[in-house]
């Protein structure tokens, strides 16, 4: 078993990483190590883990800005949004159900994966919300880059590069971001009936209008039972979430059920059933089975998802779901994972980006879990690597052979 290491300060961390590149020792980076199971296989001498570095460093709720280690629970950070009326914009996505593992989720693995939720629709990506970053680079030389305040442009493409990189070009040990309020009240419109192409005309006109919807998902019949305990209405449900003053909601809901209530039935969820609903969306409830049967994440144009969902039913067997107004196909597989029939449809339809998120681990090792990258932004990658870790030793293989 690899050794594990679990700094408690930057400088304990910045000392490991030059210990092991001096060694030639390769590192898995992790926080509350609830992906593990996500991503190409890595072969590593020792997992440096930042769940020893916790702590919110500074926040002021006035400035809507928040800086944290980056290993502290997700939960502390949502528990102090919580108390004062703020949240995270982004919804970001628990993956333990559906990769079945525990710990705590932190907020460095949260950037580190740019793991968003429903209202990146609305609200962007998680790393849309960073601000600053501190981490430790291959060479054990700690860099800080961006700042506290949005206009601050310092550093701004280390900020983007880091998010979303999976532990594969630093090791982050504090994030700033900004947060938004929290909305006062929630409603959730469900379009019942509908099939896949007619619930991607239903969002694309939800989303074309001033009635500001947070979040459209579509839930075809296959899974609308396993969500809600089973209590949505008969059919399947394309749904549409509103949030705001109480005052607003109702008159534009009242406006959604107006405009879709003439071709088919329409209903409304409220607050924590609603809120409830979402969570589950987010957190991929009907596929969280306890099975390693392959789930991809397919992020392909909103109007080309259900395309892509009836190309491959034609050829493999397959269940799917729909958010971000359908431009987020989740699709589990009933066999294999069929990557090369996935990316030929994805081509044929415009393009787009296939993850493979859960899968046993020989397919694992078989199976790319990222997009193949093309040739120039391959060569680009490898020197963004060569910079920042230039003896390889960060989570080797796990991103498209970074």
């Amino acid at each position: 078993m690899s050794a594990i290491l679990v700094p408690v300060c930057e400088e304990e961390a910045a000392g490991m990483i030059r210990a092991a590149a001096a060694a030639g020792r390769r590192l898995a980076i992790s926080g509350g190590n609830t992906r593990s199971g996500f991503g190409s296989p890595v072969s590593a001498d020792a997992v440096l883990r930042s769940a020893g570095m916790s702590g919110i460093v500074a926040y002021d709720p006035a400035e809507m800005v928040m800086t944290a280690r980056a290993g502290t629970p997700l939960a502390e950070i949502e528990e102090t949004l919580l108390d004062n009326g703020q949240m995270l914009s982004f919804d970001p996505i628990d993956h333990r159900a559906i990769m079945g593992t525990d710990g705590e989720p932190t907020i460095g693995g949260v950037f580190a994966t740019n793991a968003s939720g429903p209202r990146r629709l609305s609200a962007g990506a998680a790393r849309d919300s960073l601000l600053g970053i501190r981490f430790v680079n291959g060479r054990g030389e700690v860099i800080r880059a961006g700042g506290r305040v949005m206009k601050n442009v310092t550093g701004l493409d280390l900020v983007k590069l880091l998010a979303g990189s999976h532990g594969t070009l630093g090791f982050l040990t504090e994030v700033t971001f900004r947060v938004l309020p929290r909305p006062k009240t929630e409603q959730t419109i469900i379009v019942s009936g509908l099939d896949d192409e007619a619930a991607a005309r239903v969002m694309a006109a939800a989303m074309g209008l001033s009635v500001e919807v947070s979040a459209a998902a579509h839930l075809p019949e296959s899974v609308r039972g396993r969500f809600l305990g089973g209590h949505l209405p008969e059919g399947a449900a394309t749904v549409l979430r509103l949030e705001g003053l109480a005052a607003s909601v109702p008159v534009r809901a009242a406006r959604l059920r107006e405009l879709f209530g003439r071709h088919a039935p329409v209903s409304a969820n409220e607050n924590e059933a609603s809120a409830h609903l979402w969570r589950q969306i987010r957190d991929v409830a009907p596929y969280a089975d306890s099975t390693s049967r392959p789930v991809w994440r397919v992020s392909v144009a909103p109007s080309a998802g259900f395309q892509v969902v009836a190309a491959l039913r034609l050829e493999a067997g397959i269940d799917a779901f729909y958010d971000w107004q359908g431009g987020l196909v989740w699709m589990r597989m009933e066999a294999d994972p069929e990557p090369d029939l996935l990316r030929r449809a994805i081509a044929h339809f415009g393009g787009g980006h296939a993850t493979l998120m859960r899968a046993s681990a020989q397919m694992r090792t078989t199976v790319p879990a990222f997009e193949p990258l093309s040739p120039a932004v391959a060569a680009l990658s490898a020197r963004v690597k060569q910079q920042l870790d230039p003896a390889g030793i960060f989570n080797p293989g796990k991103m498209a052979g970074l």
